[in-house]
């Protein structure tokens, strides 16, 4: 089960640091990615993905050079710190973890991240 935190209201330009924790498990053999949902769409957008090793990281062009996405040491954590946040960051922010062995993915149930002045 993933559990996201860290969401909440904050003002343009300011910075948040969004966690996703592996309840049970731990993201060993798992790619992890954070999704944006925005306000009122059904779509969901990339932000940013690491891999299982936490060696490679990608993010979506609007979200490169302002947000990193990164493990915990334990294993059992995943961060996405964004810094410099906009209007247009607001949503609903995903966790996706998808396990490259059994092709099997989890998805957490998100956080709110709403910025506004």
């Amino acid at each position: 089960q993933l559990v996201e935190s860290g969401g909440g209201l904050v003002q343009p330009g300011e910075s948040l640091t969004l966690a996703c924790a592996a309840q049970g498990g731990t993201f060993s053999r798992y790619q992890v990615k954070w999704y944006r949902q925005p306000p009122g769409e059904e779509r969901r957008e990339l932000v940013a993905q690491v891999s299982s090793t936490g060696d490679s990281t990608n993010y979506g062009i609007s979200y490169l050079g302002r947000f990193t996405i990164s493990r915990g040491d334990s294993g059992t954590m995943v961060y996405l710190r964004m810094n410099n946040l906009t209007h247009e960051d607001t949503g609903v922010y995903f966790c996706n973890a998808w396990n490259y062995i059994t092709n099997y993915e989890h998805w957490g149930h998100g956080t709110q991240v709403t910025v506004s002045s």
